[in-house]
């Protein structure tokens, strides 16, 4: 029997084990010298001012959108084509929800109905989180054109896209736009980097990047500058918002510096993948991804093109899976999950979202993935779609 082949998976070296032994050693294992090292190394390598490490890519998005004020009677948008922590950020804040639909070719959010939403009037999004699906970020030029015109505050879910580059500005990295307040990023095992669970917010605006870092910590300072009371002594701390707990310990932190110590090398890794199968695909009958080397290919995903095949795509994913070949889907829409139903939408709401739901396959890429891996999930492909 064939050994499995993971959809994607963490690369970790001795250097990595080595950097967490150090942290293990030290007098500090949480919220400490590693911590603020891993959070200078992000944020300069994004190209802003400032990053705030915290405990995942979701307490990263609670914490932003409750900073940018959003909260019960006001109003979030974003993509249904998402896991669902990019709606859920609203709806922990007691936020209404709705959502933009998706351009097929990209799986983002389509700029043409964001621009027909707000053409016709109505309630404007408090904020709009805007997702780079699979580490892509076509379209969102005119996304960050579109939320300034209208006075949007902006947010980008980057949980996929460290390490890329935004596609109208090749030189920038995600994370760095001047027409978003923030950006987040997950450093779960399967993202451009790992901490195990880790996620952070990167951002220019410093006032917003220390209310972040309040928030983490219970809405707690000891900051002698902002202390209400400031001679109470050395043990003297105030609460001034009801924040989390939201830290990330230095031993997620020290595995995540030495991490971006290789960022590049798992970017072009990726990208080396995304090219071939871009090649060895290219005789199926799948419309493939946007050939590009701004995103990170934090996922490969093909849609099943039903003009050229009758295949089902619960068949080819059945097909794969039998082979050990792990594929996976990417994503249901949000508001078809039952939490959204009752909350009152319904299929059909978001179309564009739902075909590509139907039809869409995620196929391994990671990188540490070998040609042999790679041409074996080509085969298995071909074979489910009988070609």
């Amino acid at each position: 029997m064939p050994d499995p082949i993971r959809y994607s998976c963490q690369t970790i070296d001795e250097e990595d084990v080595a950097a967490v032994a150090e942290v293990l050693r030290s007098d500090f294992l949480t919220q400490g010298p590693a911590t603020r090292r891993f959070e200078q190394a992000v944020a300069d390598y994004v190209g802003t001012g400032h990053g705030v490490a915290v405990s995942n890519g979701t307490a990263a998005l609670h914490l932003l959108a409750q900073a940018l004020g959003l909260g019960p009677g006001k109003l979030l948008w974003t993509s249904p084509n998402s896991f669902v922590a990019s709606a859920n950020a609203g709806r922990y804040l007691g936020a209404d929800v709705d959502f933009v639909d998706i351009d097929p070719a990209t799986g983002s959010i389509d700029p043409d109905a964001l621009e027909a939403r707000l053409a016709a009037g109505g309630r404007k999004p408090d904020l709009l989180i805007a997702v780079h699906f699979a580490g892509h970020s076509l379209g969102f030029e005119r996304i960050a054109e579109l939320c300034e015109a209208h006075g949007i505050p902006l947010v980008e879910d980057a949980a996929h896209a460290l390490g890329a580059s935004y596609a109208d500005r090749p030189d920038m990295k995600i994370g760095a736009h001047p027409k978003s307040r923030a950006a987040t990023f997950s450093f779960h095992p399967l993202k451009s980097i790992t901490t195990a669970e880790g996620g952070m917010i990167v951002t220019g605006d410093a006032a917003l990047a220390a209310e972040l870092a309040m928030l983490r910590s219970h809405g707690v300072t000891k900051d002698p500058a902002l202390l209400e009371r400031a001679d109470e002594g050395a043990f003297y701390y105030e609460q001034q918002a009801l924040g989390f707990n939201y830290r990330i310990s230095d031993l997620q932190a020290a595995l995540g510096t030495s991490q971006m110590a290789r960022i590049d090398d798992f970017m072009e890794a990726r990208r080396a993948r995304a090219r071939r199968y871009r090649d060895l695909l290219a005789d199926l009958p799948l419309d493939l991804p946007p050939a590009t080397d701004a995103s990170s290919w934090h996922l490969y995903v093909v849609r099943l093109d039903p003009a050229r095949t009758d295949v089902t795509r619960r068949a080819v994913f059945d097909a794969l899976r039998a082979d050990r070949i792990e594929a996976h889907v990417h994503y249901i829409p949000i508001h078809t999950q039952p939490y959204y139903r009752d909350l009152g939408f319904a299929a059909g709401d978001f179309p564009q979202a739902e075909l590509y739901y139907e039809r869409c396959l995620s196929l391994p890429i990671y990188p540490r993935m070998t040609d042999a891996e790679q041409d074996r999930v080509v085969a298995a492909l071909a074979a489910a779609l009988g070609r």
